[in-house]
């Protein structure tokens, strides 16, 4: 595979916690974080566009509650 041009969020702010994203081969998107580059998503655009409308329109607000 071809070097990687990795891309900061905006919404990153400098030090931690910093989202990156790229363009992989075969269209795919790919993911990762400052603190753990070596660990990277692979997606697809569509796939990758579903996930930020649920996240916000709150579908994922309950994960990490405790179960009743």
């Amino acid at each position: 595979m071809s070097e990687c041009r990795w891309q900061k969020s905006s919404y990153s702010v400098e030090g931690s916690n910093c989202l990156y994203i790229a363009a992989g081969e075969h269209e795919a998107i790919m993911l990762r974080e400052s603190d753990r580059p070596e660990v990277i998503l692979t997606t697809t655009r569509p796939r990758l566009r579903n996930f930020i409308r649920a996240a916000k329109a709150g579908q994922f607000d309950h994960i990490g509650e405790p179960r009743r």
